[in-house]
């Protein structure tokens, strides 16, 4: 027997949440190498240095870590994925993707140099989003439907 679409949906709450809680995590990771000042496992070439790009004038936005905006990011996403603010979680995540993405072309033309942790964050904030536009449209065309049929 196949789950109704509607109880699809309704696990995304959960998807939402586990992929928002590893991308604190993974931020957590990138502020211990932001305050480290031995080696990092994530210093694999001169093209991937987490050092380097955690160490940079471009890690600190008005003297606070990138990497802790993106915990407290990170978590507000989390709790969002348990509100009816659909559209708000949807609006939210996209600055969080535009922020990273902003930060992914600092590591690519001003740097030249990625960070192992920053690139598995926006991954993770790139799926929260297309999966955060889903559950709006999802919810917003079940009302649609739940309006013609009244």
């Amino acid at each position: 027997m196949r789950a109704a679409p509607s109880a699809k949906i309704g696990h995304m709450r959960y998807l939402l949440l586990a992929l928002a809680l590893s991308g604190a995590i993974v931020s957590v990771l990138a502020l211990r190498v932001h305050y480290s000042t031995g080696t990092e496992p994530c210093s694999i070439n001169e093209h991937w240095d987490c050092g380097i790009v955690n160490h940079s004038r471009f890690a600190l936005l008005d003297h606070v870590p990138v990497a802790a905006i993106g915990i407290v990011g990170y978590l507000v996403l989390a709790g969002l994925a348990f509100t009816p603010w659909r559209f708000i979680n949807m609006l939210v995540t996209f600055g969080g993707f535009l922020f990273a993405f902003r930060l992914s072309m600092i590591e690519q033309y001003a740097l030249e140099v990625w960070c192992l942790y920053c690139a598995i964050s926006q991954t993770i904030i790139a799926v929260m989003l297309l999966l955060s536009i889903v559950w709006f449209a999802a919810g917003y065309l079940a009302l649609k439907r739940a309006a013609a049929r009244a």
